[in-house]
């Protein structure tokens, strides 16, 4: 039963790599772009290495559209919390609106009928 916890965790971890090589970059602007590239392919490197055992190890108890509706998620909560304690940018009632949008996406994806 606990190894069922263990894709939610990889994902999440594989969600903050990949939030800082997509988006990190942007505290930086003077940095020159291709050195921004070639970090952020390193970063999203090591991103994969958790993505994928995640995938595999999840597609044990999930459907694939269960783990990519969970992966997507585990990465607006990341992104969200990234953005505002790392880029410093505001969150709007709308943000939360559409989350909860995605909330209601998920309880029929996840429902088994």
């Amino acid at each position: 039963m606990l190894r069922q916890f263990l894709p939610i965790l990889l994902l999440t971890i594989s969600n903050i790599f990949m939030t800082f090589a997509w988006y990190g970059h942007l505290k930086y602007k003077s940095t020159a772009l291709w050195i921004v590239i070639l970090i952020s392919w390193g970063i999203a490197f090591v991103e994969y290495c958790f993505q994928v055992p995640a995938n595999r190890i999840g597609h044990e108890y999930f459907t694939a559209a269960q783990l990519k509706t969970m992966q997507e998620v585990i990465t607006l909560v990341v992104f969200s919390v990234f953005s505002i304690f790392y880029l410093k940018e505001d969150f709007h009632w709308n943000y939360l609106v559409g989350f909860l949008l995605i909330i209601l996406a998920v309880f029929f994806i996840f429902k088994h009928w």
